[in-house]
């Protein structure tokens, strides 16, 4: 499958712009070596919010890991807001965290179970030595208002005492008061009911706003990323396969992997004809990647060329970028003296 070429990337106002990572992890004393992201580029601007889609095991979530240097990548380059973090020292990547965070998957277990929930959303502020007491205080009361959480119970509370969505408010709380620039989202509604999924989806979009944040949203989920995402790249065994709009890639999309995800959405209608594209088998292992593009055990179209080359994300229109050599969707052609050429 796909991931390299950077014609996706951006010139503009970009928070994050992430080239060629490459994490690696080894297996025992075997020599051999889990490929979990194999030189992915992909770029945020300043203000939006880029969802990471995939099925279990992509790269997804250890991409997001390895933006924050949890742990550090294999290689690659990580600019955040014109600084490279792979170069920072432990101190100085510390301080760089702090207009950086991360919301995790399970809210319960990322929380300290042995202190109130007031004294972990304070935590932060106290280790940076932000402001006075009094004005950590008020700053703490005001953001658990804003994610809709009681302060005088969060001081009399543990973790425990909330509901999973509410202990996810939190943890949005406790990201919030370092007063970040960009904000990785690990699958923050997964473990979450349909119905406190939404609220909490509705949360993260009217904080956005209020405090000016740029988003990462890392999901499997489309119907959930659709929602919450201006742009959405699709990862697939360590690479990106698809990059575009939000609602352009949910019209159209244009890699055969994509189209599966798509098509495994339900739709609540029994009258609904639904179509499914032919798929095949199970992922390959990540420790023996298939060579070419790596989707090509799987995909209908695969070739003898999808079985040895790998193909480069390029634009199909529209800013709509595709690593595919028989996408699904043709190139739009660009006319050239009044003369439109393919």
């Amino acid at each position: 499958m796909a991931g390299t070429g950077k014609a996706h990337l951006h010139d503009g106002d970009v928070v994050l712009r992430v080239e060629d990572l490459v994490m690696e992890f080894p297996v025992g004393r075997t020599g051999l070596k889990v490929n979990a992201v194999s030189g992915i580029s992909f770029d945020v601007l300043r203000g939006e919010t880029l969802g990471l889609v995939g099925e279990s095991g992509c790269g997804k979530s250890t991409t997001g890991r390895a933006v924050m240097q949890l742990p550090r990548p294999t290689s690659g380059s990580v600019l955040f807001e014109g600084q490279e973090l792979t170069a920072l020292d432990g101190k100085a990547m510390r301080e760089a965290r702090t207009k950086m965070q991360m919301i995790f998957q399970d809210p319960i277990s990322s929380l300290n179970p042995r202190r109130k929930v007031r004294d972990i959303v304070m935590e932060p502020l106290t280790i940076w030595k932000r402001g006075s007491k009094s004005e950590r205080g008020s700053l703490v009361d005001r953001v658990l208002e804003d994610v809709g959480i009681d302060p005088q119970r969060a001081a009399e509370s543990q973790p425990h005492q909330f509901s999973g969505g509410q202990c996810q408010r939190i943890s949005i709380a406790r990201s919030l008061v370092l007063d970040p620039t960009l904000i990785i989202c690990d699958e923050p509604v997964s473990a979450l009911d349909v119905s406190v999924q939404a609220q909490v989806l509705n949360l993260l979009q009217d904080l956005k706003d209020q405090y000016g944040l740029t988003l990462i949203f890392i999901a499997h989920d489309l119907a959930v990323v659709k929602n919450v995402s201006d742009r959405v790249a699709v990862m697939y065994l360590g690479k990106v396969c698809e990059v575009a709009a939000s609602d352009d890639l949910y019209a159209r999309p244009s890699h055969h992997y994509t189209k599966v995800l798509l098509d495994a959405i339900p739709v609540p209608d029994p009258d609904v004809k639904v179509s499914h594209t032919n798929v095949v088998g199970e992922p390959p292992s990540p420790v023996l990647p298939p060579p070419g593009c790596r989707f090509h055990p799987r995909c209908p179209a695969a070739d003898q060329t999808c079985m040895t080359v790998e193909p480069e994300l390029r634009d199909i229109g529209g800013g709509h970028f595709v690593a595919c050599h028989h996408p699904l969707v043709s190139e739009t052609p660009v006319a050239v003296g009044g003369t439109a050429t393919s």
